[in-house]
């Protein structure tokens, strides 16, 4: 990423919007993240949530340091790790990309014939937060039930597991659904004994949570997407791209803005949204990767600083909440 042409040398003023722009020439979305969030963050404080400040100021201050080929590379910043806040949310999509990444090559190394499915698991809707809390662990209870049943044990090799919250527009309602990318053995779909079809992860599902209903679950395997990626780097933009979506809490409807918040708030509290498990936990592990939900999210690559680079001089942008942009700062 690099500063853009305008904002080179004598001309770097504090008037000038800031442009984070890519090797590729896009603009990284610095503005319309940090907007969001001081929507987001006046939101809990009206809730009377006591984060709302420390919201607030999540990243407020972008230091930079030029890169040895031109680019800025983000040095330091403080972050509010909020599981709604709009600039973590992003920081954490593009930590969980490039860390799955890093995990499935792991594991095909290990399991070259592996196979790999997209599996999504649903439940009714619920209407509140406490409802929403007691319905994730309710689900990740069954999850584990789930993989545990003989079937589907004989050929999990592992598995990389995230939650995704919508909120239904027309009734205000939640839906908590499970995206599971699963590593399964080559035999998978060898035969009977082993290949499992829609119908009978539903029935298994269903069972795991132990309800009378039909739950909609789809599973499909996983085959190259149009833009000719591989298959496995499909799966990853499939499962890595799901979060709570801030669209689902930022409408114009400041009512119904204020009961999502508060109740995505209450129901997330202290719920893991992204897990490992099996092979991908082993190589999670092995590769020394920091916690997603939790952890750093300045380096979201490996895209390290050198200690030369370190030594640079740091281009310093600060948000301004009045014209809601960022601005460099004065030298």
């Amino acid at each position: 990423m690099h500063i853009n042409n305008s904002m080179t040398g004598n001309d770097r003023q504090v008037n000038k919007p800031f442009k984070d722009i890519t090797k590729t020439g896009k603009i990284r979305p610095w503005r319309e993240k940090k907007v969001a969030n001081v929507t987001y963050a006046e939101l809990l404080q009206i809730l009377e949530f006591k984060k709302s400040n420390n919201v607030k100021q999540c990243g407020e201050v972008l230091e930079f340091k030029p890169s040895d080929t031109g680019h800025l590379k983000l040095y330091r910043a403080w972050f509010c790790k909020s599981k709604l806040c709009p600039v973590c949310n992003w920081r954490r999509a593009m930590k969980q990309s490039y860390q799955s990444q890093r995990v499935v090559e792991e594991v095909l190394k290990e399991y070259p014939s592996s196979r790999w499915l997209f599996l999504t698991l649903t439940v009714k809707n619920v209407w509140s937060g406490q409802e929403l809390n007691e319905s994730l662990s309710y689900m990740t209870k069954a999850f584990n039930k789930l993989k545990q049943y003989k079937k589907v044990s004989k050929n999990l090799i592992g598995f990389m597991r995230a939650t995704e919250i919508t909120v239904n527009k027309e009734n205000g309602s939640y839906n908590q659904h499970m995206h599971v990318l699963l590593c399964v053995s080559g035999t998978y779909f060898k035969n009977k004994e082993n290949y499992i079809s829609q119908d009978e992860w539903t029935n298994l599902w269903q069972r795991a949570l132990q309800v009378e209903y039909k739950p909609v679950v789809n599973v499909k395997a996983i085959r190259p997407n149009k833009k000719k990626d591989s298959a496995i780097t499909s799966a990853i933009k499939e499962t890595a791209k799901y979060s709570v979506k801030s669209s689902d809490y930022l409408t114009d409807d400041l009512e119904s803005n204020l009961k999502a918040v508060e109740d995505l708030e209450r129901g997330l509290y202290a719920k893991r949204l992204i897990s490992y498990g099996g092979a991908l936990k082993t190589a999670h592990k092995r590769l020394n990767l920091d916690d997603n939900e939790d952890g750093d999210l300045i380096h979201t690559s490996d895209d390290e600083i050198s200690e030369t680079e370190s030594k640079a001089n740091s281009i310093i942008a600060i948000f301004n909440y009045e014209k809601q942009d960022y601005y460099l700062k004065n030298e």
